[in-house]
């Protein structure tokens, strides 16, 4: 429903089974930025062709090769915060490709950042992971810095080793790939 300019609020409920779950409201249509005099407009076909081509196909945020019919085009500044900017042209350099599952993550995080619930600062968005995965200094105001590592094909044999020796050690293995990480670069130093 954002996707096609209906504002939409998500709020917190107790659920039938006692858990919290997200509901929703409509929003406020007053408060809504649109760039266009008809609202926000769908996003081309020729914005995705040009960021396979730019790109190949791949989600921005995972740089996981995919098939291209699987891969949505996104604002890397989100819409609710910038509109499609002061372009009144829409340009590829401002979207990215990405997965649905990965489109969600985005929303999900942006939707709790300070800068979308309030500030609407187009320049915090621009040095987040979100936007640029490849240069950023924050993940939605929040100090951290992440790695997505994937393994596929023969790789796949190298993450079950991985997986073996961590429970051996009684390890999460995000955690033991932290400390093998962490123990290179200090034998590196000495």
């Amino acid at each position: 429903m954002r996707e096609h300019s209906i504002p939409l609020e998500t709020f917190r409920v107790t659920g039938s089974d006692g858990r919290k779950i997200a509901a929703y409201r409509f929003g406020n249509t007053s408060t809504n930025r649109f760039t266009k005099l008809s609202g926000r407009t769908g996003l081309s076909k020729k914005i995705k062709d040009a960021l396979v081509e730019k790109y190949g196909c791949k989600r921005f945020i995972y740089l996981e090769e995919m098939d291209e019919r699987e891969l949505q085009i996104d604002h890397r500044v989100p819409y609710e915060v910038d509109g499609d900017g002061d372009s009144t042209e829409l340009v590829p350099e401002a979207f990215m490709l990405l997965s649905g599952s990965a489109n969600r993550a985005k929303s999900w995080s942006c939707a709790h950042c300070e800068n979308w619930n309030g500030l609407k600062d187009r320049m915090v968005c621009l040095s987040c992971y979100w936007a640029y995965p490849e240069n950023y200094n924050h993940i939605a105001m929040r100090q951290i810095r992440r790695v997505d590592l994937i393994w596929q094909g023969d790789e796949i044999d190298t993450y079950d080793k991985l997986q073996t020796k961590a429970r051996l050690l009684d390890k999460e293995i995000p955690s033991f790939i932290k400390e093998i990480i962490e123990n290179e670069i200090n034998r590196k130093r000495t």
